[in-house]
């Protein structure tokens, strides 16, 4: 398989390249300009951040994308599925609020806000890619109707996946909330009773009623109503709410993976991914934890397998934060060249979803690293 390219710019700035202007750059050399945009509705796919969060991206980015591909002749809007679990993005309503909120919206991105599954994320396709995992992926219809892809991704830590993505921007995040049913249905959590401390916690954030506390001031998990969204397991500071034994995180990446391959099927896509305010869980919480790493940059390519590496090697090559979950987890440790998510969330393989996606065409994990 032939070495896909990425290109990559630091955080550096002079009075003639601020960031954004950097971000342009960067996507212009890496050849955004050669997918024919001209009355094309194109969907930038992102992460609107969850309220409370501070770790999305800032809309100005965003802003300076919209810009240029309108310049191109696009018709671009923003976009995003709602989530599975309880929160500000669960439907419509209230997803366009936190995203009019934390400034996504005509004023700041000159850019229309489109819930990709609808209402009540019911409003989706299903994609036929007859993969390993899933046969036909469930995806928000306003991204199956687009007829080109960008993604903008804040790469950052995942409790289940090891890390959060272009891969999980697009795959996890462009499901429906019935095709998140699908990407969590084996993955119900369990209660570590030995670290559960009886906080609550779990069962006042759970969307679904099926977190509970007994006469012993420990949390249990009613099955019957339990989805497996993960949010007990995020939301737990005490490792009292874990990954249960029916599914690993081999198999969610690469479902995760074949989503991907369902929402890029037949169009031009291209991808941005911002190594900054690495916070070691997803945006999908209603905060975020001090960044792991220092910022280090902006990357892009048209191979969404390449961009994943490549971030996760930069990553791993960094130096660690002190005063960050990383730290306190491995405290006077040298950590530059080891795998920071893994030993983040040790029960994670970032890698298998990479694997399975180089296996099923949507790139290859070897990359030439261009720095601008």
């Amino acid at each position: 398989m032939e070495t896909s390219k990425v290109y990559f710019t630091n955080l550096r700035t002079s009075p003639s390249a601020s960031l954004p202007t950097k971000m342009e750059r960067v996507v212009k050399r890496a050849g955004i300009e050669r997918i024919d945009f001209k009355n094309q509705f194109t969907a930038i796919k992102m992460h609107f951040g969850e309220p409370g969060n501070l770790a999305y991206l800032r809309p100005n980015y965003v802003a300076r994308m919209v810009e240029l591909l309108n310049s191109l002749g696009a018709k671009t809007f923003l976009t995003d599925s709602n989530t599975l679990y309880s929160g500000g993005r669960s439907n419509a309503v209230d997803h366009l609020k936190s995203a009019v909120a934390n400034g996504f919206n005509p004023l700041t991105a000159n850019c229309n806000v489109i819930i990709a599954d609808g209402v009540k994320g019911t409003d989706c396709r299903e994609v036929e890619i007859n993969g390993d995992y899933c046969k036909s992926p469930k995806i928000g219809a306003a991204v199956v109707d687009a007829d080109i892809v960008i993604s903008m991704t804040h790469f950052k830590g995942h409790e289940q996946s090891g890390f959060g993505g272009t891969l999980k921007n697009l795959g996890m995040g462009a499901a429906s909330r019935a095709g998140k049913l699908e990407l969590h249905s084996c993955s119900q959590p369990q209660i570590d009773r030995d670290e559960c401390t009886g906080c609550g916690v779990c069962v006042k954030y759970c969307a679904h009623d099926a977190v509970h506390l007994g006469s012993d001031r420990k949390a249990f998990i009613d099955y019957d109503k339990c989805v497996g969204c993960g949010q007990c397991v995020a939301l737990c500071q005490h490792d009292g709410a874990v990954q249960g034994e029916n599914d690993t995180s081999e198999n969610l990446n690469c479902k995760i993976a074949e989503y991907t391959k369902a929402v890029l099927l037949g169009k031009p896509n291209f991808h941005v991914s911002f190594i900054m305010n690495v916070s070691p869980e997803c945006d999908c919480w209603n905060h975020n934890d001090a960044a792991i790493i220092p910022d280090l940059g902006i990357a892009a390519s048209f191979d969404p397998v390449a961009l994943d590496q490549a971030c996760a090697d930069l990553v791993i090559k960094a130096p660690a934060l002190s005063n960050s979950k990383l730290a306190d987890k491995h405290p006077h440790e040298h950590l530059e060249g080891k795998d920071k998510f893994n030993l983040v969330h040790p029960d994670t393989k970032w890698e298998a979803g990479l694997d399975h996606a180089e296996k099923i065409g949507l790139g290859t994990r070897k990359y030439e690293l261009i720095t601008l």
